[in-house]
């Protein structure tokens, strides 16, 4: 008999970790499967219409041949403006209630608020766009108008991300610069926010997926069923992605089968690319940290 040998509780508790980790494995495969499935769906029936000239012409033939050009283009446009809109808002608001606010009732109502808002069905988000936006303030159906109701859509996301990444930067940082003489605001703009950044692009990104693919909100305030011109300004209409892939999907006859599939596959390797390009640059900044 070994003098040390491997008592029955240990063999018990590797069991046990061993069960645990294979669960845990296999729920993630659970997790990534469905992606998979999807991906492949949409490489297999959709990815033989996918060319330069399905990319860069208009559609044709009442939407039923030619490309996605006007739709990419003014997805492009409607996101950007979104987070033009939302990112220093949402910014500001957190930075407001990380660093300033004290724990009163005041700043309960506002927490309480944002998770409120985060709950809102996006086509309630829609209803308020119109009234808000298109009537209220003349905007008309337009990018701007669909702009700022995603934008309000996805305040809640850039608000918690960043006052997440902002409570992670350690106290001692803040109090350094106190004691060396630095006001509030200084520390916020030349210590917090810099560490924090990596954590703020996280709601960027999850903003980038979301205002991609929403297609309520944008069919009430600025998303056109058709247009066979490309936008000029904020205050024209616009054809968009996901409001395209519906139209295609539901409302044209005789479409092509690969084509509502090639629609999706680019809506989803714009999202993609965009959401690559984020975690590339916050990956970076997060090298730099020195905590």
């Amino acid at each position: 008999m070994e003098m040390f040998s491997e008592s029955l509780l240990n063999k018990k508790n590797k069991r046990i970790q061993s069960l645990y980790r294979s669960l845990f494995m296999m729920m993630t495969l659970l997790l990534i499967l469905p992606v998979l499935v999807i991906l492949s769906t949409l490489i297999y029936k959709g990815g033989s219409i996918i060319s330069v000239d399905f990319l860069l012409t208009d559609p044709i033939n009442g939407m039923t041949a030619g490309g996605i050009f006007p739709a990419l283009f003014g997805t492009v446009w409607i996101v950007t403006v979104a987070l033009i809109a939302s990112v220093p808002l949402g910014v500001a608001a957190a930075i407001y209630l990380s660093e300033y606010a004290g724990d009163n009732w005041f700043t309960r109502a506002i927490n309480l608020a944002i998770i409120n808002l985060a709950g809102v069905p996006s086509i309630v988000h829609a209803l308020f766009g119109v009234g808000a936006f298109v009537i209220f303030f003349g905007f008309g159906t337009s990018i701007l108008s669909a702009s700022l109701t995603l934008a309000i859509m996805t305040l809640p996301v850039v608000i918690v991300a960043t006052k997440e990444s902002l409570e992670a930067v350690p106290i001692a940082f803040r109090e350094a610069c106190w004691n060396m003489g630095a006001t509030r605001w200084q520390t916020i703009r030349r210590v917090v926010l810099p560490n924090a950044v990596s954590g703020i692009l996280t709601g960027v990104i999850l903003e980038v997926s979301r205002t991609t693919g929403e297609t309520a909100p944008i069919m009430f305030t600025g998303a056109a069923f058709f247009l066979p011109f490309l936008p000029q300004s904020v205050f024209d209409q616009t054809m968009a992605m996901s409001l395209h892939l519906f139209v295609v999907s539901t409302q044209v006859p005789n479409v092509p089968d690969a084509l509502p599939y090639g629609v999706a596959l680019v809506l989803i390797a714009m999202v993609l690319i965009m959401n690559s390009i984020s975690i590339a640059f916050r990956m970076h900044l997060r090298g730099k940290k020195k905590w």
